[in-house]
């Protein structure tokens, strides 16, 4: 899999903070996001902070799950390939992918239509010359 350069940073500073703590509480092998004793994150309490957050943000009732699907929606917004994000998801079904998770955004209709469009306009303009030079030389 493959990380951005931002969050590459981001998780490269975050080590270095964690190489900072006492051996104990870190070593090499330990996990990425840990507690302050040192001991993983347990799920529970990530999920738990989580449902705080989006609370806190006045923004409307998510699971955290539900990042899973709007990550592979906006991987196929920007232009990712569904077979690029089924790998991303881990799935060995493109169809599991394409029928599960990913929820085509309204955007992408609109994109796709003026895509459409245009390809169709440039056969007309290039068939009309085409024409026209036929016209001409009788």
């Amino acid at each position: 899999m493959a990380l951005d350069p931002e969050t590459v940073r981001l998780l490269r500073r975050h080590e270095r903070a964690q190489r900072r703590l006492p051996e104990e509480r870190w070593s090499p092998t330990s996990p990425i996001f840990t507690a302050g004793s040192g001991a993983a994150v347990q799920p529970s309490y990530l999920t738990h902070r989580f449902h705080k957050l989006v609370s806190a943000s006045g923004l409307p009732p998510v699971r955290l799950h539900d990042l899973r699907h709007g990550a592979a929606t906006l991987a196929l917004a920007s232009g990712t390939e569904l077979k690029v994000v089924q790998g991303t998801l881990g799935h060995a079904s493109i169809v599991l992918t394409a029928d599960t998770y990913v929820s085509v955004l309204p955007q992408l209709y609109r994109d796709s239509a003026r895509a459409t469009a245009r390809l169709v306009l440039k056969a007309v303009r290039a068939t009309n010359r085409k024409i026209g030079k036929v016209r001409d030389s009788t």
